[in-house]
C-alpha cells in the first residue's frame, strides 16, 4: 500500500510494507524539483536513514530495473527503452 501527498515544493510518497507480518519500516520518497530523497526509520539504531538521488540517478535506476546484467549508459533525455549496452566483446 502507498500514499501520495502533494506539498508546496514536493511530492511525498509513503510506501508501507504489507504482508502476513511487517517486514520493514515504511519508506518515504520525497520528490523535489532538483532531487529525490528516500528515508526509512532504522529501529536498531533509532534513527532515520536518508539517501539522496539526483534526477539523473533516478532515471538510471528506473531504466536498470528490468535490464539484464551489464554496463549501460543513458544520454540525457533517454528513457528506459533507450539505453546503450556498453559490453566489450
Amino acid at each position: 500500500m502507498f500514499s501520495i501527498e502533494h506539498e508546496f515544493d514536493c511530492t511525498v510518497i509513503t510506501i508501507l510494507d504489507e504482508g502476513s507480518k511487517q517486514l520493514t519500516e515504511d519508506i518515504t520518497v520525497t520528490n523535489f524539483e532538483e532531487c529525490i530523497t528516500l528515508e526509512q526509520y532504522d529501529p536498531v539504531n533509532d534513527r532515520i536513514n536518508k539517501i539522496t538521488f539526483s534526477n539523473s540517478q533516478i532515471s538510471d535506476l528506473a531504466a536498470a530495473i528490468k535490464l539484464p546484467e551489464g554496463f549501460y549508459s543513458r544520454s540525457a533525455g533517454e528513457t528506459k527503452a533507450n539505453v546503450t549496452d556498453n559490453k566489450k566483446a
